[in-house]
């Protein structure tokens, strides 16, 4: 049983429906607003199987994170109250959130077309799934859940540095016309955004989304000596191809927050229209 057949009593069927078909026809004429791609949690049809996946991960991860994750992303998860005790409430998260960074977290009915989805960041909304993955598949995922999105992206949205970057990279999203500048982008998210490494007190640690919220892949990560870690360059980096189904190989390490946003707005730049 996948996790959302596990999740259904929370997801409103004809809702997700017409947001999943308002996601896939944006940018259309007359479908230029990212709001009709946007669903309710309907916090109530969580099972406890869903709130005790949450609670396993949450414990596991929060044990092993506290000397291994980036400072930022701690920081980003007290201030907005992230717990142990079950799976967050949306608009109880963003109501923390939103005033720091003008930043909030949106539920989707699922994925969503590129375009939707850069357009989303562009307005600090960040597209985030409400299904949890099950108890028998806790350590990976190859899709996201809201363990993922909200447990393992969310936290730096509140850091006003990776806030802007994030907004950056949605904007210069929408401004990319060739398949190289997609693929670049793509893979520009993937090494940061998704499995990015920095440099903090001496120390390597993790903060991209994919490390943060998988057991196995965190450690894989940091510890693995089959892992080739390499210092963050925005040329090398977009040069880099990335496959999806696997533990990473190659990785990126950040020496700031800083430096990636420096990095956004450089290559935003590129694509601009004169």
């Amino acid at each position: 049983m996948d996790s959302a057949s596990l999740n259904h009593a929370m997801i409103d069927d004809q809702e997700a429906q017409a947001a999943q078909t308002a996601a896939d026809a944006f940018g259309q004429p007359g479908h230029e607003s990212i709001e009709p791609m946007f669903i309710n949690q309907r916090y109530d049809g969580y099972t406890e199987d869903n709130q005790e996946a949450w609670r396993q991960l949450y414990a596991e991860q929060m044990a092993y994170l506290p000397e291994r994750a980036s400072q930022v992303y701690l920081d980003g998860a007290e201030a907005i109250g992230l717990k142990p005790d079950g799976i967050p409430n949306i608009e109880q998260l963003n109501a923390r959130l939103e005033p720091r960074t003008g930043w909030n977290s949106v539920p989707v009915p699922g994925y969503i077309p590129a375009k939707a989805f850069f357009a989303c960041l562009a307005a600090r909304r960040f597209p985030t799934t409400i299904v949890i993955r099950p108890l028998e598949r806790l350590d990976y995922l190859p899709e996201p859940d809201i363990f993922h999105d909200v447990f393992g992206h969310v936290p730096l949205h509140a850091d006003p540095v990776f806030a802007d970057f994030l907004q950056t990279y949605g904007q210069a999203a929408l401004h990319a016309t060739t398949d190289q500048q997609t693929e670049e982008l793509a893979r520009l998210f993937w090494f940061t955004v998704e499995f990015g490494l920095i440099q903090e007190d001496d120390r390597l640690k993790v903060y991209g989304s994919g490390l943060i919220s998988s057991p196995g892949e965190s450690r894989h990560a940091l510890e693995s000596p089959e892992v080739d870690r390499r210092p963050f360059d925005l040329e090398q980096v977009i040069a880099t191809p990335f496959e999806i189904d696997h533990y990473q190989p190659i990785l990126y390490v950040l020496d700031s927050f800083d430096q990636l946003r420096e990095a956004m707005l450089s290559y935003a730049g590129r694509l601009q229209p004169a």
